[in-house]
């Protein structure tokens, strides 16, 4: 069988505060949205909109540490879910499946989390 590769690279802005929830084991998930900008074909700005899903430690890190607003570089898998609503409407999500997330806004000790000069990853 051929080697195959599923890899994510996103450098971007966080669009919303991240949302830490615990699963049915107390596993912590947390999500949040992430902007990347790229040039369309005629030079134009346009922003591309990513869902990330971090784990255990790595969850509990980004819930802590990151805000909306602040600049992020994240690499993991990607992956998809399909689900039927309760209308009975298919549903279908894409999510990157971060398993790196490194810190690239400093903060302060002044009460807003701790520093990271963007070389620790979680």
């Amino acid at each position: 069988m051929s080697r195959t590769i599923n890899r994510v690279e996103l450098l971007g802005r966080v669009g919303t505060d991240p949302e830490l929830r615990q699963t049915k084991s107390g596993t912590a998930v947390c999500r949040l949205r992430l902007a990347t900008d790229r040039r369309n074909g005629s030079g134009e700005s346009q922003t591309d909109w990513h869902n990330l899903v971090c784990w255990g430690k790595t969850a509990e890190a980004v819930a802590e540490y990151v805000r909306k607003g602040d600049r992020i570089y994240a690499s993991g898998r990607l992956g998809y879910d399909d689900w039927e609503d309760q209308d009975g409407q298919r549903r279908q999500t894409t999510e990157v499946h971060a398993n790196e997330v490194v810190f690239l806004d400093s903060r302060n000790s002044n009460g807003n989390g701790r520093r990271n000069d963007g070389d620790q990853p979680f």
